[in-house]
């Protein structure tokens, strides 16, 4: 049985790497301060706290981390040590250009690199409902599918390296949409004499209503909005599509609104929030 391995213990690969335990795959994890107790550790996973041991114990390692830089530092540590024959799994949400750069770096290296970014957030990690957007060699692909398994409900195969998050990048700006949308929908009907917990019943009633704005309902009405996707990796995002060259008036509009939102004070919250900043 392969070793598998976690780097990025944060909301998603916390619950990512449990689902994993759960199914009785042996897991390390990389932590510098090992002194941490960590769950996983209960749960039988071996913390690490030297990347070179961490790698050469590991087979199979997965990455949730936040951003591009973080990444690529990771990565330009990793590849100071033999990796050869190592399957590299990335669900962090990072630059489709990075991924192409990472998947170079590490197939000159004799390993592989697997862009698998994921689209839900905490309560799908810990349901074991994600979806993975999955770019690179396909042979290594199958072979990560009983994994991918264990901790989504689907997985889809979409090419190359980077079009993983590629795919990731166009569903997390689609989200930010349709939030941004609710959110404008519910005060313009609430300027005009229509309640909140009328207006979410009716647009959850009608064609307009999806799981997004089922599961945004009690945020919306209770003005409560405790971090399930914070907005501050939206707004990231949303700037890495623009990055990617979108650059529509609406991919702009919904920048600002992102943006006045992170400055007002509400990066830690959820996505959610900004309706605040709209109202």
């Amino acid at each position: 049985m392969k070793t598998l391995g976690w780097i990025g213990l944060g909301n998603m690969g916390t619950p990512m790497a449990t689902n994993l335990l759960k199914a009785e795959y042996p897991v390390n994890f990389y932590r510098r301060d090992i002194a941490k107790v960590s769950p996983l550790s209960m749960l039988g996973a071996v913390a690490i706290d030297n990347l070179q041991d961490f790698i050469h114990q590991t087979d199979i390692v997965f990455f949730t981390l936040p951003d591009d830089k973080v990444v690529e530092q990771m990565f330009e540590n990793i590849v100071q040590t033999d990796v050869t024959g190592k399957i590299f799994v990335n669900s962090s949400t990072i630059s489709p250009t990075l991924a192409e750069k990472l998947s170079v770096l590490i197939n000159a290296k004799g390993a592989h690199y697997i862009d698998a970014p994921v689209s839900g957030s905490v309560k799908p990690a810990i349901d074991g409902t994600l979806l993975f957007l999955v770019g690179g060699d396909k042979v290594i692909y199958e072979a990560i599918i009983p994994y991918l398994e264990v901790m989504g409900k689907s997985h889809y195969y979409l090419g190359n390296s980077g079009s993983g998050s590629k795919a990731k990048l166009a569903i997390n700006y689609y989200m930010a949409v349709v939030v941004q949308g609710l959110a404008e929908t519910v005060l313009f009907a609430e300027e005009n004499g229509v309640n909140r917990e009328m207006m979410t019943a009716i647009i959850n009633d009608s064609a307009c209503g999806s799981g997004m704005s089922k599961i945004k309902t009690p945020s919306i009405l209770n003005e409560e909005y405790p971090a399930a996707f914070p907005l501050k990796f939206m707004l990231k995002d949303i700037r890495l599509a623009q990055d990617a060259g979108w650059n529509t008036s609406l991919v702009k509009s919904t920048e600002e609104a992102y943006a006045k939102a992170s400055e007002g004070g509400l990066a830690e919250n959820d996505l959610m929030a900004v309706i605040k900043a709209i109202k």
